[in-house]
Formats: structure tokens, sequence, C-alpha cells
């Protein structure tokens, strides 16, 4: 893929503020993003095809690609369709393994299995994708039904920005769940993409 144009980063829409601000903070100018629609999640069968479309709209246009999404519901099929393109992608079931690092969430969820997780996406567009995702705006009776299992929301932020913490607040707040926020930067996506591209993250 020799066209001394550096590596594109597939990443999902969700986690695209954290990508591009570890890019920037970094200085890695080499390292260039295409981020697929956030609302895939919904649909994770649709994942892998459309990953595969984005290898291919740009093979070639770069010396390498990485695709920096986890399983994420496709129960396997998106490593079959890497297998078969020839892309690497970061390890984990779901982003939030590897924003919180995937040794720390596993002791989060035997600390407390009934744990729900919003990213500083999620937290901005929380109305949008679970309120309405969920139609629990229309019939806000079913939240303690849909959430009756949970009891904590652990909010995983990228930065601690006043603004997305209290939209997490309050969002654990409608669901009627304790709130926790957990500072994780960029979470184990440096630590992937300086390895993975030989790259030197700065402090």
């Amino acid at each position: 893929m020799g066209t001394g144009k550096g590596t594109l980063l597939i990443c999902c829409g969700a986690i695209a503020n954290e990508v591009v601000s570890m890019i920037t903070h970094n200085g890695w100018d080499s390292l260039h993003v295409q981020c697929l629609p956030a609302h895939l999640h919904n649909t994770p069968q649709l994942i892998p095809e459309a990953i595969r479309a984005k290898i291919r709209t740009f093979r070639g246009q770069f010396d390498d690609m990485v695709v920096l999404y986890s399983d994420c519901g496709t129960g396997g099929q998106l490593d079959a369709v890497l297998r078969e393109e020839g892309v690497d992608r970061i390890g984990g079931a779901h982003c939030y393994d590897i924003l919180a690092g995937q040794d720390e969430f596993a002791k989060m969820m035997e600390d407390e299995p009934g744990s729900f997780f919003v990213t500083g996406f999620l937290a901005r567009n929380f109305e949008r994708l679970v309120l309405k995702g969920l139609g629990l705006d229309r019939y806000p009776q079913m939240i303690g039904r849909f959430f009756e299992n949970y009891t904590r929301l652990v909010y995983l932020a990228h930065t601690n920005d006043k603004k997305t913490r209290l939209q997490a607040e309050e969002a654990a707040k409608i669901l009627g769940l304790r709130f926790e926020m957990r500072l994780v930067g960029s979470g184990e996506y440096q630590k992937f993409v300086a390895s993975r591209c030989n790259l030197m993250p700065r402090p």
C-alpha cells in the first residue's frame, strides 16, 4: 500500500473525539481518521460490511490501515471480514473495555455487575440515542423496566469537561442510577496505536 501517505485509522463516530484528540496531542501527523456513523451500533450486524466498504474505498491511498473497532456485538463477523481484507483491529469486546482498560473494566463489572457505561459521546447524545432510541421519551414509565437490573451509571470521561459531566449526571438521574465518573483519557487506544504504528506518545 506504499503511497507514503501514512496510516488510516477507521473508527466509530462515538470515539472520534477521543481518537482525534489523541492524534493532535501527540503530534502524530502521519495518522488520518475515517469514521463510520455511531448509530451502526443499533444494528451491529451491519458493521463488518460497512468497515469492509471503507477499507476498499481507501485501499492503496495509505501505507497502512488499522481498525479501531472492537467486536462491538458482531459475534466474530468483523474479525472474519478483517482476515479476508488483511487488516488489523484493536482487541476487546467493545469500546468501554478499551477506554477503561480491559483489566479495570473487568474489575468494575466484577465489583458491580449492574453497571451502565456511557462515553462522552453517549452523554452528549443521551436523549437522542437512549431515550428516543429506545422509545423512552414516549413511554417514560418503561425506564424502570429497561434499567431495573442496573445500579450505577459509569461515565468514562476523556477529559474533565464540566458540561459533559453534567450531561452524564443528568442521564444517571433520569435513569435512577448512582453516578460515577472515571477519567480515562484515551484509554488503551493510545497504547495500541503507538505500538501498532511505531509511534512515540508524548507525556
